[in-house]
């Protein structure tokens, strides 16, 4: 047998069973809001370990299966060993599976009345793109951030490429799907957060702001930023000083530099 490309050694005792010939996918990956599909060695692993999970389906290859088994004593799901283009032809080509592909049901949204009062958040005012969403993800699980507030329309489902993006976050850090996003945040303002609006024209340094508990930040879509009404909502909007020659970030870099500022000690 092929030992692992990362060079550590077989499980004593464990034997894979060999694949057989290539055959064609038994369905076709369907993903929505009821349904998640998950590949990439991070996000599966990860939900591999998450007792959240609900899994429909597991595919694996021989190297990526001896590698979960080194991390994992048990599987929640009986894997189908395949060979790397099985994956290949359900997520196609491009897809950087690393061996694993899952599908599972979507992690249970907890709402807003469950935030606990020293919680730190996140707001998405529309922002849909799944690799921004997918990198902003796996920064909060990084800073520790409590959860995600979304609506329910005008944000993204969590795809296999959100997914991908969050390397894992999205077992981290939960979503919560709020109807309207100004009531919520004039929900969390009742309960004492600081309701921080990220805005590249804001009168207020990011300097200025000492981190503090409860807080949301409040983060507008790529282009538009955040709606007049979302920004009524704030109370504060603060920029960040960018000194180079571009002064314009990607919302997701925006959030990490944000959200470290928040997170240090004061």
């Amino acid at each position: 047998m092929t030992p692992p490309r990362d060079g550590s050694a077989k499980p004593t005792g464990f034997r894979p069973r060999r694949p057989g010939p290539p055959r064609p996918p038994s369905h076709t990956p369907r993903e929505g809001r009821d349904h998640v599909v998950l590949y990439g060695w991070h996000p599966v692993s990860q939900a591999l370990a998450n007792a959240g999970r609900r899994f429909h389906r597991l595919l694996a290859t021989e190297n990526a299966l001896i590698r979960l088994n080194e991390v994992l004593p048990s599987l929640p799901v009986e894997p189908e060993i395949v060979r790397p283009g099985a994956i290949d032809r359900l997520l196609g080509p491009d897809a950087v599976h690393q061996g694993l592909y899952a599908e599972a049901d979507p992690l249970e949204a907890p709402t807003l009345d469950a935030m606990p009062d020293d919680a730190l958040l996140l707001a998405f005012d529309q922002i849909t793109d799944p690799h921004n969403v997918g990198a902003i993800v796996r920064t909060a699980a990084a800073f520790g951030v409590t959860a995600i507030v979304t609506t329910a329309r005008h944000s993204p489902n969590a795809t296999g490429v959100m997914a991908k993006s969050a390397s894992g976050g999205l077992e981290h850090v939960p979503l919560v799907v709020v109807r309207n996003l100004a009531e919520a945040l004039i929900e969390l303002g009742e309960r004492g957060f600081t309701r921080i609006g990220l805005d590249s024209d804001a009168g207020t340094s990011l300097d200025g702001v000492r981190p503090r508990r409860p807080a949301v930040l409040v983060l507008g879509a790529e282009g538009k930023g955040l709606r007049q009404r979302t920004r009524e909502c704030c109370d504060v909007l603060v920029r960040i000083d960018a000194v180079g020659a571009i002064r314009s970030l990607n919302v997701s870099n925006a959030a990490a530099i944000t959200l470290y500022a928040l997170t240090r000690p004061a």
